[in-house]
């Protein structure tokens, strides 16, 4: 046992020095690689340096030139507009030679700048007896006689040696003149010692025009526009020194510019002419001097060879040195690697199941979440149809108590469902068409009773310009309005809870000017005949200036100016299929503490620990709706003051909803009030205007036609048929009071006025309505109206109050009427099949469908559910739960419309045979029965082959809807 641990450790020893062996290689390897690589990137630098330089001479060295030959256009232009064609010239020598003394520093790679004149041999007496001297050669002879001539007129004092030289007379600038000329550009020479200097140089020459010459003229028009010549000399070599000295980095290159027109003979400009070719890197750069005849180039390399850098040594050698101390940390840490990747281990097995309860939790809420939600609806149900039976009044407020609860229970399920399906980002909203204030209506009939309770006004305004119908998911624009519409209310005890809709551009624009106005001293209140009440819904004060009267004049101004369409569908002329709203709750309430806004939004959070004890919730409802708001394309915000109220606004992006547009009917939530009551007149008694504009908004959609007055002096001039006169029932004027401007003791006049009018039995022609905010103003108040209305007012309880009131007939709607009855009519004798594993949901949905004498069958399987309905059979209807163990709902609904198909054509083609006979196919309408009402699970019934769905549990009206629909193929509007 000794002699092998022995061999182990010596193997393993071995081992160790082998590795450290290995190290030590791989350590100067790496080194020498990080040396030859940092000398090699030390070179590339040195070499792009010296590119960067070289180029940047080269290219001020072209902008020099350039310049220069860009000033002595300039004078060729000045010589043709002052000298050519001009008797006398407006330049003579002195003041060309002044001008172009004075201009030289614009030309300071020119030695001077002489001009030559175009002279033709029949000119030439007549040109020299003009100038008074003879044309020389540059040897300083008689000019021979030639076709033309080129002498030197005008000269710069520094090159005054070219005077009556004819430039025609040297081969070189002969053909140099020529080319210019012809080619319209600066031309240079070969290189030249110039005179003084004795440096080398070029002559550069340039063509002097007639000003009529044509931009593209052809080589014969400039030829025959050519008036003269202008030229200078360069002197190259002190061009470059003067731009090297202006550089940095001239002790570390050697620069040289050559002429290599003739390519094997390089001619040398400026520079050494022999270099050390043991230096590296020479970079030529090309010199463009616009001469197309001739090429130039520069040419750079360094002066000495180039030193090798100390961090090519010392970063190899530091790297060796850490090599090794990394070397020595990995053998010195090696002891402990086991013990690190245990702990390793450990910690990704806590991460693992770290991860794996957070997904068990989000499973078992949404498994329990779900499993509540199942008995409770079988709660719910029994609950109903426990209030069906006789009951005594004790035992009927027991029941109805707990079927309330059990209905908070559900909502809550349902909200932390919402929240869950949110944050997991699977929340789909629907698309379907819906009347928007019938909609605003309905919500706020939710809780009218409660603000009845409270003795508080609850309104709903919508403006005209926003569209009747729209496109989109109502359950969930309802859901956002049941929440803050229900917060505002259970936190107000006094004063108003107003909801207002309008368009987002309209509301942006009108809020501006309103705060404006307030900024300018208009804070929002009345005069002090009001004993300093504020201009809103209730005279209280309101968080948000942006409600007050002065809002809503802006407001009534946009709907002034629209037809008197009382729907608002005037506005759905938009081009735009999408409208942007804005709705605003406001409410007069306790408000939100300011230590407590910041976290309004936040799920589960209340504003303090006493807010649940004393008004309950779960503080989810907020974090809903802001992320529904968000969904549905908006954002939600709020403004509150402690002790003064809260006004919460949120902005939807609808679509608008055409006639055409093609959407499943019955998945529309659309509604059209009465229009029996056009044409009639009302006078409103209201001194607050913002309530009275909302009634008069109500009175409007039926079509009546409203005067509103501020106190009851003004109701027996303005009241029709005061004097005796019959006013006829199609005229007929009700008079709306609002029931605090309502004074008895001292309105003794209206009061007679109202008795004389019954004694005359004129009632049927006058009506009055005293509009309340509490049920006990109807007993009090009973007696001396024809009928007392409690608000919050709608326009279908309006509507129903006056035909009640006045008795006017009108169409008879089969969802108002007799729905029970008419459901009995539809399902009595009708053997309906229902499928569902839950038994308690199995009796509620029995029970529901007995209830209105339809013969019922209960199996709870899909398998049972396909071996019942094999064609023929007995069944009217099918109730199909879609969650169901070993075969759901879908797939059962599947295979029953697979044997439907394929006994339908075999019977199909059976009965070809015989004459006469008539085919009707078997198709069993099918309904789901989901507590899932979404559009995504609406479409996965349509394409399983159901034919519609009902939720549970079971009521009346979804019921109805599904009935009358498949059994009798009906619906709602053919009735």
């Amino acid at each position: 046992m000794g002699g092998n641990k022995y061999c182990a450790a010596m193997t393993k020893r071995r081992w160790r020095g082998l590795a450290a062996a290995a190290w030590v290689l791989v350590a100067v390897a790496c080194s020498a690689v990080m040396h030859w690589t940092m000398r090699r990137e030390s070179m590339d630098r040195a070499e792009e340096r010296l590119v960067s330089m070289c180029e940047e001479r080269a290219r001020m060295l072209q902008e020099q030139f350039g310049v220069t030959v860009n000033h002595v256009h300039a004078i060729a232009i000045l010589i043709a507009t002052f000298n050519y064609d001009k008797s006398p010239s407006a330049i003579d020598q002195d003041t060309f030679a002044k001008y172009t003394a004075r201009t030289s520093f614009e030309r300071p790679l020119l030695n001077g700048v002489a001009y030559a004149q175009r002279v033709f041999h029949h000119e030439r007496e007549m040109f020299e007896s003009q100038q008074g001297w003879i044309m020389n050669t540059m040897q300083r002879e008689p000019a021979p006689p030639q076709v033309e001539y080129a002498p030197v007129i005008f000269s710069q004092d520094t090159v005054s040696y070219l005077a009556r030289i004819d430039m025609m007379s040297g081969e070189e600038d002969r053909e140099n003149i020529l080319r210019a000329r012809t080619t319209g550009k600066a031309v240079l020479t070969n290189p030249f010692r110039l005179l003084g200097s004795n440096h080398l140089g070029v002559v550069l020459t340039f063509a002097v025009y007639r000003p009529d010459l044509p931009a593209d003229a052809s080589v014969e028009q400039r030829v025959e526009a050519t008036i003269g010549y202008l030229g200078g000399a360069f002197d190259v070599e002190s061009l470059v020194e003067n731009l090297l000295s202006k550089l940095a980095g001239n002790q570390d290159i050697v620069v040289n510019v050559y002429d290599v027109t003739n390519a094997s003979e390089a001619m040398v400009l400026y520079g050494p002419s022999s270099s050390d070719e043991r230096v590296p890197f020479l970079h030529v750069s090309m010199l463009d001097f616009g001469d197309p005849f001739r090429r130039h180039e520069m040419r750079c390399r360094y002066r000495q060879k180039l030193p090798m850098q100390w961090s090519a040594i010392t970063n190899p050698l530091g790297t060796f040195v850490i090599w090794m101390l990394l070397g020595y940390s990995i053998a010195a840490a090696y002891s402990r690697y086991d013990k690190v990747t245990e702990d390793c281990r450990k910690m990704e097995e806590l991460k693992t199941q770290a991860e794996a309860a957070d997904v068990a939790k989000s499973q078992f809420l949404a498994t329990v979440s779900h499993e509540i939600r199942t008995p409770m609806n079988g709660v719910l149900g029994m609950l109903d149809m426990l209030l069906g039976t006789d009951l005594t009044m004790t035992q009927k407020d027991y029941a109805q108590t707990a079927q309330m609860c059990g209905r908070a229970l559900i909502t809550l399920i349902n909200d932390v469902l919402d929240r869950a399906k949110i944050e997991a980002g699977k929340l789909e909203l629907e698309a379907v068409p819906f009347d928007l204030r019938s909609l605003m209506d309905d919500v706020i009939s939710l809780f009218s009773s409660k603000s009845r309770e409270k003795c508080i006004e609850l309104a709903v305004f919508v403006c005209d310009n926003v569209p009747k119908d729209v496109l989109g998911d109502p359950w969930r624009f309802r859901q956002i309005l049941t929440n803050l519409v229900g917060n505002a209310v259970k936190f107000t005890e006094r004063g108003h809870v107003f909801v207002r809709v309008c368009l987002a551009d309209n509301s942006n624009m009108e809020a501006g000017q309103v705060l404006n106005g307030a900024m300018n001293g208009k804070d929002g209140r009345v005069d002090s005949t009001t004993n300093g009440a504020f201009n809103t819904l209730s005279g209280f004060e309101a968080a948000d200036r942006r409600n007050s009267w002065q809002y809503f004049k802006m407001l009534l101004s946009d709907k002034e100016s629209l037809l008197d369409d009382l729907e608002g569908t005037n506005s759905d002329q938009s081009d735009s299929d999408h409208v942007t709203l804005a709705i605003s709750i406001e409410d007069t309430g306790v408000g939100i503490p300011l230590q407590a806004q910041d976290r309004v939004f936040t799920p589960f959070m209340q504003a303090d620990s006493s807010t649940s004890r004393n008004y309950g919730g779960t503080g989810i409802g907020l974090s809903i709706s802001k992320c529904l708001a968000e969904l549905m394309g908006g954002q939600i915000s709020f403004v509150s003051r402690p002790f003064v109220g809260s006004t919460f606004t949120f902005s939807t992006t609808l679509k608008r909803s055409y006639k055409d547009i093609s959407v499943d009917s019955s998945r529309s939530l659309l509604e059209a009030l009465p229009t029996a009551f056009k044409g009639m007149k009302a006078i409103l008694i209201d001194g607050r205007p913002v309530r009275s504009a909302v009634t008069r908004y109500h009175l409007k959609r039926l079509g009546i036609i409203v005067q509103v007055v501020n106190n009851m002096s003004a109701v027996v001039k303005a009241f029709p048929g005061q004097n005796g006169a019959t006013v006829s029932r199609e005229k007929a004027t009700i008079l709306f009071i609002e029931s605090d401007f309502w004074r008895p003791e001292t309105d003794v006049q209206l009061l007679n006025h109202l008795r004389e009018h019954k004694n005359r039995q004129l009632s049927d022609g006058h009506k009055v309505v005293l509009l309340v905010t509490s049920e006990a103003d109807k007993d009090k108040y009973g007696s001396i109206f024809d009928i007392v209305m409690c608000k919050p007012i709608r326009a279908s309880m309006i509507a129903s109050s006056i035909q009640q009131l006045l008795k006017v007939e009108m169409p008879e709607r089969r969802n108002n009427h007799n729905r029970p009855s008419f459901l009995r009519s539809l399902l009595v004798g009708k053997n309906i099949l229902v499928v569902d594993d839950n038994k308690v949901n199995l009796r509620v949905a029995a029970a529901a469908l007995k209830k209105y004498g339809a013969n019922v069958s209960c199996v709870e399987s899909g398998k049972d559910a396909i071996s019942l309905l094999q064609p023929p059979h007995c069944f009217d209807a099918c109730f199909m739960d879609v969650q169901m163990p070993e075969m759901d709902g879908f797939e059962a609904t599947r295979q029953i419309r697979q044997t439907e198909m394929r006994v339908n054509e075999e019977r199909k083609n059976k009965l070809v045979l015989i004459e006469g006979s008539t085919f009707v196919e078997y198709h069993l309408p099918v309904l789901a029965m989901t507590a899932d009402v979404i559009q995504a699970t609406y479409e996965k019934c349509i394409k399983s082959g159901m034919d519609g769905y009902v939720s549970k549990p079971f009521d009346e009206e979804q019921l109805y809807q599904a009935v009358s629909r498949l059994i009798v193929g009906t619906t709602d509007s053919t009735v």
